[in-house]
């Protein structure tokens, strides 16, 4: 719907007739299905209105959902190429994190990610823009096109980003190969894995992602519409939790693939028939997965706890 609306205000001119015919091309076989109309979407974001709107509409959906902390990815090369400054994108986003964390309660990180498919430098580029808004930016992540783009593509950007003191993470295992894990984990330096599904092919990366507590940020409803998982009755996340994986739930793009975080938790323990004691497990390692502080964290799972508790 915002797609439309900011087409309008913007004087840009969509494919789609209606919302219903944007809705219709929301049918993916695949990670590229889904990013051909992400980044035509991208085109009707112009001023640092449009990029407030956009976070405060999210922000708003998922405070309805009793989220109480955010960890989002923004994308600025897919905008710095169509000339929309860096500087616009980021305090559009920031003025509606800002606004969240004072009217809702949500509080918030923001993670940079860079957009493989495209090379090196144009990744040094984005890294020098966040590098001198390390007040608002926390970390950086790697997103994407991920077959034929492997981790090692981007081993010096990373390496620079630890210097300049950033979190890091990384999209790996979602369509690409249980190797492309391997390479977050030695050639990045990653702290937190996106997605992982194809780890599990790899019975010595489980071991060490376990040993290691390395969290996977799991999105079941975009495993569906991508078609990682074409059925959730097949989802692995119950062998990720019995491997003693961090593995937690979260949206990805939710109003491309049908859900915010309340329908991916339904959906997912519908499918899969997941426990209490389960679903309890999936949101304390939510909060154990975040970048907030140790104390923070335990807050947080004490609180969660409780109400998991009473509701079970």
């Amino acid at each position: 719907d915002m797609m439309m609306t900011l087409a309008k205000r913007n004087h840009i001119t969509l494919p789609y007739a209606s919302v219903e015919e944007i809705h219709a091309a929301y049918e993916f076989s695949n990670l590229q299905d889904f990013l051909d109309i992400y980044y035509q979407g991208m085109g009707v974001l112009i001023t640092r209105q449009d990029f407030f709107d956009l976070t405060w509409a999210y922000l708003q959906r998922v405070a309805a959902q009793n989220v109480v902390h955010v960890e989002i990815f923004f994308d600025p090369q897919g905008h710095t190429s169509r000339g929309v400054s860096f500087d616009t994108v980021l305090s559009g986003i920031i003025d509606a994190l800002d606004r969240g964390r004072r009217d809702l309660g949500v509080t918030s990180k923001l993670i940079m990610c860079f957009l493989r498919h495209l090379d090196e430098e144009s990744a040094f580029e984005a890294l020098r823009d966040a590098s001198r808004c390390k007040e608002h930016i926390f970390g950086v992540g790697l997103d994407s096109s991920e077959v034929g783009n492997p981790p090692e593509k981007f081993e010096r950007v990373f390496r620079k980003a630890k210097e300049e003191g950033f979190a890091l993470m990384a999209h790996a295992g979602e369509e690409g190969p249980p190797s492309y894990v391997w390479g977050a984990l030695d050639a990045l330096g990653v702290h937190r894995i996106d997605h992982g599904n194809r780890a599990l092919e790899d019975p010595a990366l489980v071991a060490r992602l376990a040993a290691e507590k390395m969290p996977l940020t799991v999105c079941p409803l975009s495993n569906k519409r991508l078609q990682v998982v074409p059925d959730l009755r097949n989802h692995p996340v119950r062998q990720m939790l019995e491997a003693g994986l961090m593995v937690n739930i979260n949206s990805d793009d939710p109003s491309y693939f049908g859900g915010y975080m309340t329908e991916n938790y339904q959906e997912l323990a519908d499918a899969v028939g997941l426990t209490a004691d389960e679903i309890k497990q999936l949101g304390r390692n939510s909060f154990a997965s975040t970048f907030l502080s140790d104390s923070e964290k335990a807050a947080l799972i004490e609180k969660y706890d409780a109400v998991a508790d009473k509701l079970a």
